[in-house]
């Protein structure tokens, strides 16, 4: 009988897993990483230009890996530092930045959608109230024991 940590365990990497997978293959399309979607996704939802460092903490992300990403973005023509100083300039996506952040987000929304097929809107929201119940909780047990 698998317990109640195997469940959660198997089920989250399980969604990481393919999650990461669908957004290789869309990130490829676009020369870019997959684990760059949610920078992407998120510089598209700011468009009020964020800090790399802003970037790192609304993703959760580490900061080097967000400074890769935005390097990247800003060899390919898709993000740019916004104002006269570039070192901790805030980031924006340019017009083609916009348009193949776009791109992913639609996509996001297509594959959330149908990975949600048979769940209706009750569900859908109770389901992501105990994601952020669970995440909060589980910050504050990582606080406690440092």
């Amino acid at each position: 009988m698998i317990d109640r940590f195997e469940r959660f365990s198997i089920a989250l990497f399980n969604i990481s897993h393919y999650w990461n997978r669908i957004a290789s293959e869309e990130m490829k399309k676009h020369d870019l990483k997959g684990a760059y979607a949610l920078y992407l996704i998120t510089l598209y939802n700011h468009p009020e230009e964020i800090t790399a460092a802003r970037l790192a903490d609304l993703c959760k992300r580490d900061k080097a890996d967000v400074s890769r990403a935005i390097a990247s973005f800003q060899k390919k023509g898709i993000a740019e530092p916004y104002g006269t100083n570039r070192y901790r300039a805030p980031i924006r996506l340019t017009d083609d930045g916009r348009e193949v952040a776009g791109q992913i987000k639609e996509r996001a929304s297509q594959v959330l959608e149908a990975a949600g097929r048979g769940m209706d809107d009750e569900m859908r929201a109770n389901m992501y109230q105990c994601l952020d119940i669970i995440a909060v909780n589980m910050k504050a047990i990582i606080e406690k024991s440092l």
